[in-house]
């Protein structure tokens, strides 16, 4: 079994509402996002030798995860609070993104893990939200959280 991951950045806010610290005010990140897939080297054509082009793992997940999360107000769904930011967002046509959980590094690194497992051969997700503070999730059965 081999494993390689490639290395993603983007930039977006959120809140959490409810926090007994200063993460309860909208806020900020560069979030550092480390995407480690693990499987058999292929044995023929173009990837021989290979688990898998980076290219493709960058096209992947810029297509499911980047494009979606970058530049974006990142909101509890089942928020009350963060689901009225996110309204007054769209009304004025900015980009949010809805989480069916807290956007903690916890449960976001959980929510990318399992959305990646359907175009990837996903063994860990790293999200960094500072640059000294990171989360990582590995799982070997589905939560569909």
């Amino acid at each position: 079994m081999f494993k390689i991951a490639k290395e993603f950045q983007f930039d977006a806010c959120h809140m959490l509402d409810g926090h007994q610290g200063k993460c309860h005010n909208l806020h900020g990140h560069t979030y550092r996002l480390i995407v480690e897939v693990s499987d058999q080297l292929h044995q023929q054509g173009s990837s021989k030798e290979m688990v898998m082009d980076f290219s493709d793992i960058k096209n992947i997940i810029n297509q499911h995860i980047i494009s979606q999360l970058d530049h974006a107000y990142l909101y509890d769904e089942t928020n009350s609070n963060e689901c009225k930011i996110a309204a007054l967002l769209r009304q004025m046509e900015r980009k949010v993104f809805a989480f069916p959980c807290r956007t903690t590094a916890e449960s976001m690194s959980r929510f990318i893990f399992n959305k990646l497992t359907a175009h990837l051969p996903v063994s860990k997700i790293t999200l960094w939200e500072t640059p000294t503070s990171y989360c990582e999730y590995q799982n070997t059965s589905y939560d569909p959280v």
